[in-house]
This record gives structure tokens, C-alpha cells and sequence, in this order.
């Protein structure tokens, strides 16, 4: 599971919703989106101008989750186990 720590960022650069938007013209809907990890996908183009705003990298938005070593959603992601 890919996890966005966008709140996270946020907080550390002090900058709200609304001063993202403008900064990196990105609708608030959709930052606020990627701020409660809702989104499904984000293009490289919203990265790279969110990182912009920031001032830092995709990794710090950006965490890798392995949630079947956590035991949530067993076998979601298990090699083989798709629909036939």
C-alpha cells in the first residue's frame, strides 16, 4: 500500500489547503484528496509541483506500506491470486 504523507509535510512546512492550492494551482478538492490518502493514483506532474511548493523529494510524500506483514487485507495482494 502506497501511503501519502502530504499532511505531514504540510505541517512541517506550515502551510494550509488553501496556500498549497495557490501555490501550485492544484484544486484544493483534489490536495485535500491526497492529504486523507483517498487517492487512488497521482500523476507526476501534481507530484513534481507539490514537491515544488514544499521544497522536497516524492519519498517525503510518498511511503511504502506492506500491510500484508500487518495482517490487514490478507491475500489482496498475493502473486497468483487473481480472478480466473
Amino acid at each position: 500500500m502506497i501511503i501519502v504523507n502530504l499532511d505531514v509535510m504540510m505541517a512541517r512546512r506550515k502551510i494550509n489547503l488553501n496556500e498549497l492550492s495557490a501555490k501550485t494551482k492544484i484544486s484544493v478538492t483534489n490536495l485535500s484528496i491526497l492529504k486523507t490518502n483517498k487517492a487512488k493514483a497521482v500523476r507526476f506532474s501534481t507530484l513534481e509541483q507539490i514537491c515544488k511548493a514544499l521544497n522536497c523529494q516524492p519519498g517525503d510524500i510518498l511511503e511504502f506500506s506492506d500491510t500484508s506483514a500487518k495482517g490487514e487485507e490478507p491475500g489482496e495482494y498475493e502473486e497468483g491470486g487473481g480472478e480466473n
